[in-house]
């Protein structure tokens, strides 16, 4: 996509450029079925060509490729000359088929099994200065020999290195990956380098390894994440690709979904299709703009050989079968070409918002003397459910990091069962709630007994409440349904509404805040009668507190998802008066869209139902769906199981009377 300026209500998703023009990649990991990790030694030619045909012919133009470094190193001051013959025909192979590839240089991590160069001998990879320098002259020389070839698209440093070297400070890791992108810089190397890390830093993950995506970002040119999740919520698995790219944002880089797949051991044909369909759908709205998908082929030949002996599902990750038949991921691969080449995302900028989703400098920063792992993972969970819940309500919601301080331009701000920001912070909000926004808080007193209450210091002055905590103890939650009944009404829900939160989590964390207004007024009350959700006006604009931890109670139980927080969105988004340019009044359909640079819009539809669902979508006043490069007007949407449609949403004619219309669900 396009590159965007500034911050506020603009959504980051520029494309990787390669000799200065932007391109969108979609491609595969990339092993032979000759042999897998082993495959220069088992090279075929022809096999490799008719493996990259078939790709081609279904709209993939990428490979990520492997140098497998016990064997392209066998000693410390040489390369095996034979296999980078052989890599020289695997380029000229993706030439004549008209691909490119990205290299990968330091791969001793594979599938599930760590492999060392025989000369290693337990070297540190990041702190030993002679390993450092093998490692730097093999990318060097690797580079040199191939960097003017037309096929490389791109250079890896490595293969999913917190596995591989492990975790270690932070320090010691960012010398080592500036270390190795400057070799292949010496080496001739003009094109686009990232490290190959996976992105599982703290400023995504909460954990931290060592690699910072901030710091492994300043000096590469995207930031490519890896993800396999392994969800209790099928909106959560879905969402979860989509969610980290949105958060590896934070490097300022280009996103690329470096890696994503499944094994087909693990799921029916007809899931498949529908997990990589919500993956690429999902994460382009969520601004990725390249995909790489794990991986070209299955092994079932390979049942002797390492790592497909011992991990067994791993023969079964391919995109092909093992004698090159298509799978159900490779037709969805694609139908996304089909809507690339149609949407055409380099020349796109993602649709603007009016929401903060608002992450706290506690998930990759903490604070002297805290539980600094409970908090940051209390931190993701939060934020993870809010971005769901806000997905559902179609606010599209922007990621304001406390750390990088809280951008104004905002209508809506949201901070999900937050138990600390900084003082700072709370300030801020209050600031920009006196200017004129809506600024929503649910409590939240993390996963920890480690000074359990609000760390909120202007309570009473934001909120409009007087707390009544008993120090050192929670107040917790009896009932295994939170049910909040509206008092008057509010946004879309009318007095006598009644919202529903499932009671999940932990001892501590599953807690309300006990309270009474002062100056607040009460929108809301549970089921014991007691203030839940409260409204304080303050200068220009209002501030509404939820007493419960709603975000977190979902975060925290199975198959929720959808669940009732999207309908507090949604009246917090009628509250702060946004309307978004299509919504659908159902959590089932997420709804998001692109700009084209000529001024084309394409709107998303992507049903989150297992079954067949028809809506008729809100659109903004004088305008309507059609298919896209048609006038026809598209009323309304049936979307099967997991579904996607994408549409184009123009301006039309004035009507001469205006309706209301209606939404439809089947």
């Amino acid at each position: 996509m396009a590159a965007t300026q500034g911050r506020g209500m603009q959504r980051p998703g520029s494309s990787v450029s390669v000799a200065g023009r932007p391109v969108t990649w979609l491609g595969v990991n990339f092993w032979s079925r000759t042999g897998g990790p082993l495959m220069w030694r088992n090279y075929d030619g022809a096999v490799v060509r008719a493996e990259l045909r078939v790709l081609r012919e279904h709209g993939l133009g990428l490979t990520r490729s492997f140098f497998y470094w016990p064997d392209f190193h066998p000693e410390p001051h040489r390369l095996d000359e034979t296999l980078c013959e052989r890599f020289a025909d695997f380029l000229e192979a993706h030439g004549e088929v008209g691909m490119t590839t990205i290299p990968t240089f330091i791969v001793g991590h594979m599938s599930g099994e760590n492999w060392d160069p025989v000369w290693r001998q337990g070297r540190d990879l990041y702190r030993d200065t002679w390993m450092v320098a093998r490692q730097a002259w093999y990318a060097r020389e690797l580079t040199s020999r191939f960097a003017a070839h037309p096929a490389v698209a791109g250079w890896l440093v490595s293969n999913e290195m917190p596995i591989y070297g492990e975790p270690a400070e932070r320090e010691a890791v960012s010398s080592w990956a500036e270390l190795m992108v400057q070799a292949i810089r010496a080496g001739g190397g003009t094109q686009p380098v990232s490290i190959g890390d996976g992105a599982w830093g703290i400023e995504v993950t909460g954990r931290d390894n060592g690699f910072s995506v901030r710091d492994l970002g300043a000096m590469s040119d995207f930031v490519g994440p890896h993800v396999y999740p392994m969800e209790d919520d099928v909106v959560r698995q879905h969402l979860k690709a989509a969610l980290t790219c949105e958060l590896s944002a934070v490097a300022d880089r280009p996103v690329v979904l470096e890696e994503f797949g499944l094994s087909s051991d693990f799921v029916s044909q007809e899931h498949a299709a529908h997990y990589y369909r919500q993956v690429l759908h999902l994460s382009l709205l969520g601004g990725a703009t390249g995909w790489i998908a794990w991986n070209n082929t299955d092994y079932d030949h390979l049942v002797d050989q390492d790592p497909y002996r011992h991990h067994a599902f791993e023969m079964h990750f391919g995109i092909t079968t093992n004698t090159g038949e298509p799978k159900p991921p490779l037709r969805e691969l694609a139908a996304f070409r089909t809507v690339l080449d149609a949407v055409e995302p380099t020349r796109c900028e993602r649709w603007p918002t009016q929401t903060a989703l608002v992450v706290p400098s506690y998930l990759e920063i903490g604070a002297p003397f805290t539980h600094d792992e409970h908090e940051r993972q209390h931190v993701f969970s939060a934020t993870e459910q809010a971005h769901i819940a806000a997905r559902e309500a179609d606010l599209r919601p922007g990621f304001e990091r406390e750390t990088d301080g809280i951008a104004g331009g905002y209508n809506l701000y949201l901070v999900p069962s937050c138990k600390a920001l900084t003082a700072p912070a709370w300030h801020r909000l209050d600031e920009l709630a006196r200017s004129g926004a809506t600024v929503f808080v649910s409590y939240g007193t993390g996963d920890s007994p480690f000074q359990r209450g609000p760390w909120w210091p202007t309570t009473e002055r934001l909120f409009g409440v007087r707390t009544l905590l008993t120090y050192g103890l929670n107040d917790p939650i009896e009932d295994e349904t939170v049910e909040l009944v509206m008092e008057r009404p509010w946004g879309h829900l009318p007095a006598g509404a009644t919202l529903r939160f499932r009671a999940g989590g932990g001892a501590h964390g599953r807690a309300h805040l006990p309270v009474e207004p002062a100056g607040a007024e009460v929108l809301a009350r549970d089921s014991h009668g007691r203030a839940a959700l409260l409204r304080h006006e303050i200068g220009a604009g209002q501030v509404v507190l939820c007493t419960y931890p709603i975000e977190y109670l979902a975060a925290a139980t199975a198959r929720v998802n959808p669940e009732d927080t999207w309908r507090l969105y949604r009246a917090l988004a009628s509250a702060a008066d946004l309307s978004p340019p299509v919504g659908v009044d159902d959590p089932a359909v997420l709804v998001d869209g692109l700009t084209h640079e000529d001024g084309r819009r394409f709107a998303w539809l992507v049903s989150e139902a297992p079954h067949q669902l028809t809506v008729r979508p809100e659109v903004e006043q004088g305008h309507q769906l059609c298919e896209i490069g048609q006038a026809v007007g598209v009323d309304e949407v049936t979307l099967p199981p997991y579904g996607v449609r994408v549409l184009e949403l123009i301006r039309t004619p004035a009507p001469e009377a205006e309706t209301t219309p209606t939404i439809r669900t089947s």
